[in-house]
């Protein structure tokens, strides 16, 4: 496997210097090879979310350092990351523009990262292109090119847009809590075709989530985050073994706390 990121004693403090200074990230160790699919969860606080967006670059690192193939990004602005790092939000239409049809906004994600001119919106090998990556959703998405995403059910447009997402290969896949805001049987919907799709193109994938057993039964990787640090980090056939029971005896075992799985779940 090749090392593909890696984060070094990264800090970040909120309002520092304040009383309200909040000290999120505690000099994070982090790393990841080509292909890992990582699961992240943690209480309310734990850093998920801050984590998600120094490594995007809508929040800067206050110390430390992030690698992205071997290349220090830290200081590379959000619209420079987003040629290597692409990023699904738990609102679903945070991923879509509502105004644009659905091969209009997959065009769009099929230029990211090349230079913008003014040419026809959509080819014919494109459009047959599209056609082909929706049809592996199995929702007849491929049918539907010319209707505007704003028509679309919450995880139809959450489902495009992982689809978008994965349209030119990134080098980093980030899933900000993306089942989150969608009714169990949908985000088990959504789950299954994340699987499909970080699987099949084989895409380092960092996915937060709220729930535990999406956590453990997904990705082959497990870190879990509490007081800005990692206190669980699990692989292999050790986390395929693991329960919701296992995993919460293991955060107490690391970081001298009991966490109730609810805890999780409604944070």
């Amino acid at each position: 496997m090749t090392q593909l990121v890696e984060l070094r004693a990264i800090h970040k403090t909120f309002e520092a210097g304040t009383i309200n200074e909040n000290h999120v990230l505690r000099g994070l160790n982090l790393i990841a090879e080509e292909g890992d699919f990582i699961t992240v969860i943690g209480g309310n606080g734990a850093g998920k979310s801050t984590l998600m967006n120094c490594l995007a670059g809508t929040l800067p690192i206050d110390q430390g350092d992030i690698l992205l193939g071997g290349k220090s990004i830290k200081d590379l602005p959000v619209a420079k990351r987003a040629k290597m790092i692409s990023r699904v939000f738990q609102d679903p239409k945070m991923g879509t523009a509502s105004r644009l049809t659905i091969e209009e906004n997959m065009a769009i994600a099929y230029k990211r990262g090349q230079a913008r001119g003014l040419t026809k919106g959509v080819k014919q090998s494109q459009r047959e292109l599209f056609r082909q990556e929706l049809a592996e959703l199995g929702l007849g998405l491929e049918d539907r090119l010319k209707v505007d995403t704003a028509f679309l059910s919450g995880g139809q447009r959450q489902a495009l847009t992982l689809v978008m997402a994965a349209l030119v290969k990134p080098q980093l896949l980030l899933l900000d809590e993306h089942t989150a805001a969608l009714d169990p049987k949908t985000s088990d919907m959504v789950m299954q075709l994340t699987d499909k799709i970080v699987t099949g193109h084989r895409l380092t994938t960092l996915m937060i989530t709220h729930n535990m057993e999406h956590a453990i039964r997904y990705g082959n990787r497990l870190i879990m985050l509490h007081q800005g640090n990692i206190v669980v980090d699990i692989s292999g056939q050790e986390k395929e073994k693991l329960t919701v029971s296992d995993l919460l005896e293991l955060f107490h075992k690391n970081s001298g706390e009991r966490l109730a799985s609810d805890e999780l779940v409604l944070s």
